[in-house]
């Protein structure tokens, strides 16, 4: 009886299991988070200690384009018998515990990943210090010189740590899945600040020592560093922006609107818990729109458009604050549960800030955006999953618009479901049970079950979303009364006709036409266009990327000179790949790669790694 009873047991976990792993990856009964995730892009991940606090102490050096000093690490060692830390080509002078030299081991580096630096549990207590230096081509490390920034007189030096870059700039444990707190002793040059995420002064001292401490515990992506000739200016009692003299003023202006997101967000789903949240205005050679670094956000100068229409960069990286910041994906691999759920947020934010004609346009644009992706995946390629599988890629590879845009469009499903009530309620519940923690899409699937019907979560093709290729055949739609204003005016538009006037429309309208028309008008029309619209004189750094690709794909070598200006100033990654791709593919791949010959020492690693695979390019000068 006992032996058919456990047998009858036995063949039904069998069938569940078989029935599971056809629609995707096993759903678990038991949520739990109490360990980090396995992660293939962490060396970290061999061993079960821990580190728990970082101290930084290290002095900038721009005539060497190195920082050197040491970092101490708390470590938790959970009984594990060897500590494990990720590293990129960096210089180890020494490692010690307390006053006493500590043995170590430094792997081979191995692609994307770097080396292994090794350390037995028996040579150490709590806490081992290295002392070492970067190196001047650390991946993270972006060293300008003056002629590089807005003021042109003095060097800057900003970090970029996501995904995998902070190991070339600190011996850690440089994973998402491993959070911690820190503090730091910055010597910078005397007429320099220095700003990190963490707590921040507001304006240079006469030392140039600066200490820094950021007490709640983060992942190490997000531990940024910034030194250069900046100036601080408030929004209120706790926002405001840093930027070069020269630039503060439009800045300023720019953001203005953050108070007011900030108090839109919190309405949403709760108190912002990081204490200020500030923006710093980086170079152009920042490689992103934005990099939510906690209580500092970096922030692309090409959103500086003096209208603050593109002000809604500031919406998304304030919305990481709780999404990725607060709860963290877990891995890599787990990428969209930082994006998706952000580009939600944002949405929402600008929902309350504009109105929700103005969101819906963005979620059209970004609609578009994934659908360009999808056409260059492929429907069935791997990419186009929200679990990805990255093992043996760069992390980089993953950060498409599938995790902003397809992810976006699961929660938009989702409160098109529950409604809009429920799933605020979830989401706020969801950023206060997992703050400061990480969670993996296994384990967010797992939550969701929890919270709402599981019939109808199978009902909407969960599974489906998480760990099937391409869109579900429930992908929401949207529908705006501007863009509609748009298409009823192409037709008179090109044909020269139209009596609009640039400002009747909002610039997301100019941008929507303009993506509409690409490859299917003249020359002729864009001259047209351009001669009635002023598209290549526009301060908008959206619309001038958007008017040259249009006029690259038409074949017009006119614009070549101003295509290349603006390739030398611009080092936005979202730029720069839609606009040396279409170089590529309109037959001009030598004019791409004598612009790129020129231009590439401005640009970040990030932007560097991504255009030399496309352009053939052999890499270091």
């Amino acid at each position: 009886m006992h032996f058919r009873i456990s047998l009858t047991i036995l063949l039904l976990i069998l069938i569940t299991i078989i029935s599971c792993k056809e629609k995707g990856e096993p759903r678990q009964d038991t949520l739990r988070i109490d360990a980090a995730p396995d992660d293939a892009h962490s060396y970290a991940d061999n061993s079960a200690a821990r580190m728990t606090h970082l101290s930084l102490d290290l002095t900038v050096d721009f005539d060497h384009s190195v920082l050197w000093g040491s970092a101490t690490l708390q470590i938790a060692k959970n009984g594990a018998d060897s500590l494990f830390l990720d590293s990129n080509d960096l210089k180890i002078d020494s490692v010690t515990s307390g006053a006493r030299p500590v043995k170590y081991s430094l792997a081979q580096s191995e692609k994307f990943l770097g080396s292994k630096i090794a350390i037995s549990s028996s040579e150490f207590t709590d806490s081992v210090t290295i002392y070492y230096s970067t190196s001047p081509d650390a991946a993270a490390l972006q060293w300008l010189k003056p002629e590089q920034t807005f003021g042109k007189k003095y060097p800057f030096l900003y970090t970029q740590g996501e995904a995998i870059l902070t190991r070339s700039w600190i011996p850690l444990q440089d994973s998402p899945g491993i959070r911690f707190t820190y503090d730091a002793t910055i010597k910078a040059p005397d007429r320099l600040l220095a700003l990190m995420s963490a707590e921040n002064p507001q304006a240079r001292n006469n030392s140039g020592v600066y200490h820094f401490r950021m007490k709640e515990a983060i992942p190490s992506y997000l531990v940024a560093l910034a030194v250069g000739d900046l100036n601080f200016q408030a929004f209120d009692d706790r926002s405001g922006v840093y930027a070069e003299p020269g630039q503060l003023g439009a800045a300023a202006y720019e953001f203005s609107e953050t108070p007011a997101m900030i108090h839109a967000a919190e309405a949403l789903y709760g108190p912002y818990v990081w204490g200020r949240y500030d923006i710093l205005v980086l170079p152009p050679a920042f490689p992103f729109g934005g990099m939510e670094n906690p209580r500092l956000t970096f922030a692309t100068p090409t959103v500086i458009a003096g209208d603050r229409s593109l002000a809604n960069l500031i919406a998304h990286e304030l919305a990481h604050s709780w999404s990725g910041n607060l709860v963290t994906n877990g891995t890599w691999d787990d990428f969209w549960l930082n994006e998706g759920f952000t580009v939600y947020f944002e949405r929402r934010i600008v929902e309350q800030v504009k109105n929700k004609d103005y969101a819906d346009m963005n979620s059209i644009i970004g609609r578009n955006d994934l659908d360009n992706s999808l056409a260059e995946f492929g429907l069935e390629g791997p990419e186009t999953r929200l679990k990805l599988d990255l093992k043996g890629q760069d992390p980089d590879d993953g950060m498409t618009d599938v995790a902003y845009e397809k992810g976006y469009l699961f929660i938009v499903l989702l409160e098109r479901t529950f409604g809009r009530e429920a799933l605020d309620r979830f989401l706020k519940d969801y950023f206060g049970k997992f703050k400061f923690q990480t969670i993996t899409t296994s384990q967010f699937e797992q939550y969701l079950y929890t919270q709402f019907d599981p019939k109808k979560l199978d009902g909407i093709q969960v599974r489906d979303w998480f760990y099937q290729t391409g869109l579900p055949d429930n992908t929401p739609l949207f529908e705006s009364k501007l863009f509609a204003a748009v298409d009823s005016q192409e037709v008179i538009l090109l044909t020269g006709r139209s009596k609009l006037h640039y400002k009747d429309w909002d610039f997301n309208q100019w941008l929507y036409f303009l993506r509409k028309i690409k490859g299917r008008v003249t020359v002729e029309q864009l001259n047209r266009l351009d001669a009635q619209f002023g598209f290549s004189k526009s301060g908008n750094t959206e619309i001038q990327a958007i008017w040259l690709e249009d006029n690259i794909v038409a074949k017009n070598k006119a614009v070549n000179d101003q295509l290349a200006a603006f390739l030398d100033r611009v080092g936005r990654r979202k730029f720069l790949m839609p606009l040396y791709k279409a170089l590529v593919t309109s037959g001009q791949a030598d004019v791409a790669r004598e612009i790129y010959r020129k231009s590439r020492v401005r640009y970040h690693s990030v932007s560097q790694n991504s255009l030399d695979e496309l352009l053939g390019y052999p890499g270091k000068d």
